[in-house]
Formats: structure tokens, sequence, C-alpha cells
């Protein structure tokens, strides 16, 4: 099965459509799958309900897709950098489930394993609890988080065999393995593609089995959210 693909365009077609869930890969701008997010951008496909522990920056990341009214619904943990999410949420034209980082780690983990849901402290007495069904052990309550499963996956990888065995690099790993499980369809962009039997089995973070397609990005431009230097003197 050939799974590379010319361009982040060709590497989705066929897959989107309006109204579905996805879960995006990346912490901030760091390990972003930004080819992906610009050719949904360019399909228009709209009511996205979408899985990231951000929403990225004004302009940048899953930011472009805030911008053009794509999204629906974000699941996420932190939104703090961004001035269109909070203006689109406090207007009421987006949704938000707000959710612990550790939580959605864990969620989005359960749902890539088949599990449907877990019982956890964090949130326990706060608004995160609010609905959810409560459990006691040992005395102590749980509350019923659902696992998060996806129509689609979009991650960043570091480097790939033509397989789709991926390789993440440091921080850019974040989110992008967990999310890589938690649909049928998980479709990767990388900074290198190397033939089969290049890379060292034990430095595999997701094996090729969860990538469906794959596709070559590069050469990315460095972005930084905040730029702090020494003043002159």
């Amino acid at each position: 099965m050939n799974k590379l693909y010319p361009d982040a365009a060709a590497a989705l077609s066929g897959v989107l459509f309006d109204g579905m869930t996805i879960c995006a890969g990346g912490f901030g701008l760091c390990g972003v799958p930004e080819r992906l997010i610009d050719a949904i951008a360019a399909a228009g496909t709209t009511g996205l309900t979408v899985a990231s522990n951000n929403a990225g920056i004004d302009g940048e990341g899953l930011g472009k897709l805030l911008r053009t009214r794509q999204i629906k619904k974000m699941i996420s943990s932190y939104v703090g950098e961004n001035k269109e999410f909070e203006r689109q949420y406090l207007s009421g034209e987006l949704e938000v489930e707000f959710c612990p980082q550790g939580t959605l780690a864990e969620r989005v983990r359960a749902g890539g394993a088949g599990i449907p849901g877990f019982y956890t402290k964090t949130g326990v007495g706060t608004l995160v609890a609010e609905g959810k069904e409560v459990k006691l052990f040992d005395g102590q309550e749980y509350i019923l988080e659902r696992g998060i499963r996806a129509d689609l996956s979009i991650i960043k990888g570091w480097k790939a065999d033509e397989a789709g065995n991926l390789i993440f690099r440091k921080t850019a790993r974040n989110f992008n393995q967990p999310m890589a499980t938690a649909s049928s369809m998980t479709v990767a962009e990388v900074e290198e593609i190397v033939p089969v039997g290049s890379l060292d089995p034990d430095a595999i973070h997701v094996p090729g089995i969860f990538v469906k397609r794959l596709v070559l990005g590069a050469p990315y431009d460095k972005r930084i959210e905040f730029r702090t230097v020494r003043e002159r003197v």
C-alpha cells in the first residue's frame, strides 16, 4: 500500500467533510501540522470539531481555521494566546469544551486504545465536572471522562519511512503521538522521508500501522510565539 502523497491537498483528498471531528497534534506552534491545516483551510470544510491542546495563535496553526470560521467547536486545555479565539467564544460564535491538559491527553490516548471512558479526580468540584457522572472510589469522588475518537487525525513528525513509521523530535512529540492513534484515518506530514529499514525500530514513536497517508512538508519556517531578547546596552 503506497502511503506517500505529493502534497497535503492530495493527502486529504476524499477524507474531509463538513461537521467532522479532527484530532490535531501540536503544542503552541511546536509540532503543528502546518501543511495539513493550510489544506483544510483551502478546502473550505466547515462545522469542524477540533480536539487540540490549543488553538495556535492569531493567524498561525489552528488560528487560521478560526479566522476562516471553519471551526464550530474546540476541545482544548489552553487558549490564552489567541485573541480571535477569545472574541469568537465570548460572542457565542464558537463552542468550547475546556479540558485539563492531562485529562485531554488521557482522553485521546484512551480513544486510541479503544477505552470509551475512565474516571479521574482532576476537575472534581469545579466547572469541569458539571454534567458528568461522579463515582466514589475508596471514599473519594472521581468524574467520568469520555475517550476521544476522531474522523481524522492530522499530525506533524520529524522523520518517517515509506511505511509510515514515525519519529518525533524532542518537544514536537507532545500531543502528536497520542493523536496519531485516535482515529482510523491518520495523515502525517514530516520533515524527511527515508526508505523502509532506515529507522532504528527502537526509536520509532508511532508504528506505521496507525498512519494511512504521508506527505513531505519540508521546508518549514521556525515560528516563535514570543521572542524575548535582552536590551542592548
